[in-house]
């Protein structure tokens, strides 16, 4: 076996220990340790296609051929459940972006077609002002880093400060959001990936993804770290 075989293999084992942010053990398997990692709430593969909620054989459920959403696929990664809440929450409200790259490279292993670009959800002026940072950005730029896929910076703006959707009843979700975005680019045929942090009722998701429809996008797919499921 050469050296440089060798140095590839092991390259991980040399970097220094460091404590897991779930249980506390030390490794030097990432942010946080292998044996956490086989914990996390992972979705299982009975999914609708289209909005990513548990489904009989995976077939698109009663809701999505009822009412079609704007957007053509969702992929997530786990269930928005402990511990990947509070991981997604220390990063939003404490800025543990620590946390960022190994959550994104997680979605990366479960992406399969790739699109043209890449845009992240983007946070009102007001709100990014106040946060310091988009977590949507950032989970964009390590994932096309990671797969080699284009994203496109500032073309997608939120104009409306709108409400935090968890703070509303779901029947208002939908009209609340409504031209709550707009897009400087000509997505003309082109398959475009929004990624998020967290899908809840698809509302916010999915009144970008119509706002890059009217800009001619072909296909739209939502990449989520999480996925609310229904209790």
């Amino acid at each position: 076996m050469s050296k440089k075989f060798n140095s590839g293999l092991n390259i991980k084992h040399l970097m220094p220990e460091q404590p897991c942010v779930l249980c506390g053990a030390f490794s030097n398997d990432g942010v946080w340790c292998r044996s956490c990692d086989a914990d996390l709430p992972r979705l299982g593969n009975a999914h609708c296609p289209v909005c990513g909620l548990p489904s009989h054989n995976s077939e698109i459920c009663g809701q999505c051929l009822k009412y079609t959403p704007s957007f053509d696929a969702t992929l997530s990664t786990f269930a928005y459940a402990f511990p990947i809440d509070k991981l997604v929450q220390a990063i939003k409200f404490s800025g543990r972006l620590a946390l960022v790259n190994q959550l994104a490279d997680a979605l990366a292993l479960c992406i399969v077609n790739r699109p043209d670009f890449i845009v992240s959800m983007p946070l009102h002026p007001i709100r990014l002002r106040e946060r310091g940072f988009n977590q949507s950005q950032l989970l964009a730029q390590r994932l096309a880093k990671t797969l080699g896929v284009s994203l496109l910076t500032d073309v997608c703006k939120r104009t409306r400060n709108t409400t935090p959707q968890s703070s509303l009843p779901w029947q208002e979700r939908g009209k609340h959001m409504r031209g709550a975005f707009t897009c400087s680019a000509d997505l003309t045929g082109k398959h475009i990936a929004i990624v998020d942090d967290v899908m809840t009722t698809g509302t916010t998701i999915g009144e970008l993804a119509h706002t890059l429809r009217i800009k001619g996008a072909l296909k739209v797919s939502a990449w989520v770290l999480a996925r609310t499921l229904p209790h």
